[in-house]
């Protein structure tokens, strides 16, 4: 009988440690990948494509399932879209992480800030599964919408989906297990099924890649400083005439304007600024960047950058990170 990973999805195997479901035995209901992370936040990386998980979403397709859509509020990628133009399901839109924004940002801004999308959601609700706020609304929405018994969840890898679900699991079931978690990329491997009650079973699935995402490029010890783990506290500075802004190892920018930039990102990231010439991590990848009034520049996986008005600027940082800009969020 083929046996499952109850923290990844994956099918337990014993002949090879290199490949998904590596167990010594076959009794084992975790796979040595997610004790290890789980235990020693030892992660070890597993080679997979988007092809793979496009399959994945063809098989969600042959049914009318709803699928509730979880896009992390830090990270609202132009993806999005695509993702949800390959399903023809009913989506519900989940906003999650909302304790790592300012709380004196308006919710209501937030949640009407994805609308640009032009996505046909049956709804829509912003939480935040570590503080366990809105989970009774998600629940309730969840129950309203779904067109059997099983949900399926869908997202972008490291979107909260797996913690969300673990909440999820505490708050509504009796059934002692738990998902995998953590901020390392490609956790789930599969779908998994969870049992919620009689009328519910969620459906999880592997992330989405994000190949652009920082977190993709950087060891653990820096995702521990890259990932915010509380509220983020906002950093502005005025910028007259030429000025360089350097981030421990990861990101360079060059600016040459008079105006005012905010920085949402880990309150941990140390930012030194420069006002002469240097050559500062010029090595990295160089992005030429041009930005409109009230823009954010975002750093895939890092955070953004709100920008006052409308400038050229250079910025430096890993080589294969996504940087793009989009409407200001906040």
């Amino acid at each position: 009988m083929t046996r499952y990973c109850e923290g990844c999805g994956a099918v337990l195997q014993t002949t090879n440690r290199n490949i998904e479901g590596y167990v010594s035995n076959l009794e084992h209901t975790l796979c040595e990948r997610c004790f290890r992370i789980r235990n020693y936040n030892d992660y070890k990386s597993i080679a997979k494509d988007n092809a793979e998980f496009m399959a994945l979403l063809e098989r969600i397709n042959e049914t009318n399932d709803l699928v509730v859509l979880v896009v992390d509020l830090m990270h609202i990628h132009p993806d999005i879209q695509k993702i949800a133009r390959a399903l023809h399901n009913p989506l519900l839109l989940v906003l999650t992480k909302r304790d790592l924004l300012p709380r004196t940002t308006y919710d209501s801004k937030l949640l009407q800030y994805i609308d640009r999308f032009q996505i046909p959601f049956v709804d829509k609700v912003m939480i935040s599964s570590s503080k366990n706020d809105h989970m009774d609304e998600l629940y309730e929405k969840i129950l309203k919408y779904k067109k059997s018994r099983k949900v399926y969840v869908v997202g972008l890898t490291n979107a909260g989906k797996s913690t969300m679900l673990n909440r999820m699991i505490y708050n509504y079931s009796d059934i002692k297990r738990e998902i995998t978690t953590s901020m390392l990329p490609s956790t789930t491997m599969n779908f998994i099924t969870i049992p919620i009650s009689d009328e519910l079973t969620f459906i999880d699935t592997p992330g989405i890649l994000d190949r652009g995402n920082m977190l993709e490029y950087i060891d653990y010890p820096t995702m521990k400083k890259v990932v915010p783990k509380s509220e983020i506290r906002p950093r502005t500075y005025q910028i007259k005439g030429t000025q360089t802004h350097v981030i421990d190892s990861l990101l360079r920018i060059d600016y040459k304007t008079q105006n005012s930039v905010t920085y949402y990102i880990s309150n941990v990231l140390k930012i030194e600024r420069y006002y002469k010439d240097n050559d500062r991590l010029q090595e990295l990848e160089r992005h030429e960047i041009t930005v409109g009034e009230r823009e954010d520049v975002v750093v895939s996986g890092f955070g953004f950058i709100k920008i006052m008005k409308p400038c050229k600027l250079t910025l430096y940082t890993l080589k294969g990170v996504s940087v793009y800009t989009r409407d200001s969020l906040i």
